[in-house]
C-alpha cells in the first residue's frame, strides 16, 4: 500500500514539476522594454533585438512588418521556411495568413462591386441556384451576420470517405444538401462564421467564371505587385509556390512538420499566403489603389447596424476597433498571424510565425502596449 502511494506520489511531483517547468520557461515571453521618450528610430532596433531574442530561444518564428505614414519601419524576418530548418525566411517568404485571409476575399467581392456584377445588398440565392437561405445577402456574409452555421468542416467529416479533397463547390453542395437550421435571422445578430466565407469564395467563382484561386491572382495580386501572394490549397492548379513557408511544431526539442488535411482543398475562409514586402503594398491598398474606389474601400470600415440599432464590430474581413482602427488575426495549421491598422495615425503592424507558436497572442500584446 505505501509503495503504491510513493508511486503515485512521485507521479505527482512528476506532473507538478513539468508544469512549473512549462510555465516558468516555455511559456514566459520576456518583456518588451522600451523607455518613454525613445526615438523613433531607437524603439525599432529595440523592437528588432527582442524579436532576434525570442527567435533564439525558440519563442518566435517569423517576420515582422511595421509601417508609418506607408513607410516601413521595421521589414523583416527571422528564422526558417520549414520543419528541416534549411532555408532561412526572408521578406519574400510567404506565410499562410489563416482567417487573415477574409480581408482578401472580401477584396475580392468588393472588385466585383466595382465592376458592378454584383450589389453588396444581392441575395446570395440570386447567384447559388437552390441556396436554402433565402433572405441573406452578400452584406450578411461579409459583416458575419448571416446566421448560417459554421458547419461545413463537420459536414465534411461525416462525409469524407465520399468527398476526397473538400472544394468550395463541394462545401457549399454540402450546405446546400443538408441545409443546417439558422442560428439566427438575418442581421439579428454577429457570429463569426468560416462558412460564410467560403460561401463568398464560392460567389466569386460562379460570377466570374475562374477559379477564386485564379480570379484572385489575375485581379488582384497581379495588378498589384504582390509577387509573392496567393491562393495556395491542395487543388492549386499550379503546385510551383517558391517562397512559401511550410507550418511545423517546435516544442521541447521535437520538431514535426504540420500538413495540410482534406479540408484543406478550400479557401475564402482562408487559404491566402502573402510575405512581408507584399503586406506594404497591402496596407497601402486599404488607402488608395487603381482597382477599388475610395468610397468603396470605406465600406468595409463601417460598423454594421443590426436589426434592433445596435452595431456590430466586424465587416469585410476586419474587426473594427474604433473609427480609426481596425485588425484581424488567423490561426491554422501551425500558423499565427496579426494585422492591424490605425488610418489617423497611419501606422500599421503585421507579424506572422509559422511555427504553431503558443506564445504569439503574448508577443502581439508586448508590441501593441
Amino acid at each position: 500500500m505505501k509503495i503504491a502511494l510513493y508511486i503515485i506520489l512521485g507521479l505527482v511531483l512528476i506532473i507538478v514539476s513539468f508544469i512549473l517547468w512549462f510555465k516558468v520557461f516555455y511559456l514566459q515571453v520576456p518583456k518588451l522594454n522600451i523607455p518613454k521618450n525613445t526615438s523613433q528610430k531607437e524603439k525599432t532596433v529595440l523592437i528588432d533585438q527582442w524579436i532576434q531574442v525570442l527567435q533564439s530561444k525558440r519563442k518566435f518564428n517569423g517576420g515582422i512588418l511595421i509601417l508609418k505614414e506607408h513607410r516601413p519601419l521595421l521589414a523583416k524576418t527571422y528564422g526558417f521556411t520549414n520543419f528541416s530548418k534549411s532555408k532561412h525566411l526572408d521578406n519574400n517568404s510567404a506565410f499562410r495568413l489563416a482567417s487573415l485571409s477574409k480581408q482578401f476575399t472580401a477584396s475580392g467581392i468588393m472588385l466585383l462591386k466595382s465592376k458592378t456584377l454584383i450589389n453588396y445588398d444581392d441575395l446570395v440565392s440570386k447567384y447559388i441556384p437552390n441556396f436554402p437561405y433565402q433572405n441573406v445577402t452578400i452584406r450578411h456574409l461579409l459583416n458575419q451576420t448571416s446566421g448560417i452555421p459554421d458547419s461545413y468542416i463537420d459536414l465534411a467529416k461525416k462525409t469524407k470517405k465520399d468527398i476526397g479533397i473538400l472544394t468550395n463547390k463541394k462545401a457549399v453542395e454540402l450546405i446546400l444538401k443538408h441545409n443546417p437550421k439558422p442560428n439566427f435571422s438575418p442581421n439579428d445578430k454577429y457570429e463569426y462564421s468560416n462558412t460564410n466565407y467560403i460561401i463568398l469564395a464560392r460567389l466569386i467563382e460562379l460570377v466570374s467564371k475562374q477559379s477564386f484561386e485564379h480570379f484572385m491572382k489575375a485581379n488582384i495580386f497581379i495588378p498589384l505587385g504582390m509577387n509573392n501572394t496567393r491562393v495556395w490549397n491542395l487543388i492549386s492548379e499550379d503546385k510551383t509556390f517558391q517562397g512559401k513557408t511550410e507550418g511545423f511544431e517546435d516544442f521541447a526539442n521535437e520538431i514535426r512538420e504540420i500538413k495540410p488535411g482534406f479540408i484543406d482543398g478550400v479557401a475564402g475562409d482562408g487559404g491566402v499566403f502573402s510575405s512581408i514586402n507584399d503586406f506594404v503594398i497591402w496596407d497601402q491598398f486599404w488607402y488608395k489603389n487603381k482597382l477599388i474606389s475610395v468610397n468603396n474601400l470605406q465600406e468595409a470600415f463601417k460598423k454594421p447596424t443590426l436589426n434592433n440599432g445596435t452595431k456590430s464590430n466586424y465587416g469585410f474581413g476586419w474587426v473594427i476597433l474604433s473609427d480609426n482602427t481596425a485588425m484581424h488575426n488567423g490561426n491554422w495549421l501551425a500558423a499565427n498571424t496579426y494585422y492591424v491598422r490605425n488610418t489617423k495615425k497611419k501606422t500599421g503592424l503585421v507579424l506572422l510565425d509559422n511555427s504553431s507558436n503558443m506564445l504569439f497572442d503574448k508577443i502581439i500584446k508586448n508590441l501593441i502596449n
